[in-house]
């Protein structure tokens, strides 16, 4: 078994990050920011080169690969600012679209410790923002990144016995774990089981084939649904007859991660299961609340709530553009302070009334009249 430590967020003794903090710091004085605004510094940097900025991760697009007829992986290479990701976590894409910019939530498909990170878009029906990426992403263009994020990684001790689960587009933070397997020449056992329509919709799949080939400890199960139905609990035990042992990371649809979840609690299966999920959790039945006041101290804008809607959807209602990406409580891109009113989480049903209380926008109904920095 292999107990090697996991690759960590390397150490970058870049040069422009110093450059950049000195930057921000002179720009910060009273008597510098009363004739130059940091945004305008910002403007002359990306001038200068599309990478540079005094803080933000930008990467640019070096290799498109198509990985299925609707799946591409963009590879990109980050500037100084990028701090390095454990495999398995996820980055908040920034892009302008249509004047406003919002934000996805995306998987890294590539390893701990790559020159060059990946995320792989699956396009998604009625997708604005995979659409976009698919058809007017360019090699060469620019992206804005967040740095990485998220708890779905791999432990620093490795267990006897793995099993990586995955169905459609959750296959790529399961394959930046693999690929870290493969890097650090694990040589115990680990199962990769996916689930996906046919061999066509088989993203990664050469690579797949070819890791089964030439790595001893690897073996892969592809389950497709065209052929064989959906890989329900049933079908998966079958498939996997020593899984109560085996240490289990899973990515996939959120119904179907529900159901492997109820499987471990219902069996008492000791063998630890990891999951991540980008899909919306369950909202409760929200009624509507009275019309409350929502005043904007940022802004300086008021609107008044109406129906059971959350405040994202409020504030755009009323000609707001707040921050926002995943819209499903995920990425926090719209979290914002409350500093007065209750508020209910529209996932748990808790209501909060706690003063200077961060709250996503995108999960949170008014329950009476708020003050918001927005």
């Amino acid at each position: 078994m292999n107990t090697a430590a996991p690759t960590t967020r390397p150490a970058k003794p870049h040069l422009w990050p110093r450059i950049a903090a000195h930057l921000t710091r002179l720009a910060d004085q009273p008597l510098v920011a009363a004739m130059v605004r940091s945004s305008a510094i910002e403007d002359t940097l990306t001038a200068l080169h599309p990478l540079l900025s005094l803080s933000q991760v930008r990467a640019r697009v070096e290799r498109i690969v198509d990985e299925t007829p609707d799946t591409k992986t963009f590879v990109l290479r980050p500037n100084a600012h990028w701090q390095g990701a454990c495999s398995g976590q996820f980055v908040r894409v920034q892009i302008e679209m249509d004047g406003r910019l919002v934000e996805r939530v995306y998987s890294l498909s590539s390893p701990a410790g790559a020159k060059r990170i990946c995320i792989t878009v699956k396009r998604q029906d009625g997708g604005q923002v995979s659409t976009h990426l698919h058809s007017r992403l360019r090699v060469g263009d620019v992206l804005t990144l967040s740095q990485a994020a998220g708890e779905f990684v791999l432990p620093a001790v490795l267990p006897a016995q793995m099993l990586l689960l995955s169905a459609g587009s959750g296959i790529t933070p399961v394959m930046a774990m693999l690929r870290e397997l493969h890097t650090r020449r694990y040589q115990a056992d680990v199962l990769f089981v996916y689930m996906c329509r046919n061999a066509q919709d088989m993203i990664f799949g050469a690579e797949l084939q070819q890791l089964q080939a030439t790595w001893p400890a690897l073996r892969l199960v592809a389950h497709f649904t065209g052929e064989h139905g959906r890989l329900d609990t049933t079908a998966l035990q079958a498939l996997v007859p020593d899984l109560a042992q085996r240490a289990t990371w899973m990515c996939g649809p959120g119904a179907w991660m529900d159901s492997i979840h109820a499987l471990w609690g219902d069996a008492g299966f000791a063998a630890p299961l990891h999951s991540e999920r980008f899909a919306a959790a369950p909202r409760i039945t929200a009624e509507a609340g009275a019309p409350a006041a929502v005043v904007c101290t940022s802004t300086g804008k008021t609107f008044t709530t109406s129906g059971s809607d959350a405040l994202l959807v409020q504030a755009e209602r009323a000609g707001l553009a707040p921050k926002h990406g995943c819209r499903m409580g995920i990425c926090a891109s719209c979290q914002c302070t409350k500093t007065i009113g209750t508020v209910q989480n529209l996932v748990t049903g808790d209501i909060s009334s706690a003063p200077n209380e961060t709250i996503r926008l995108c999960i949170s109904a008014a329950r009476s009249d708020l003050t918001l920095i927005l």
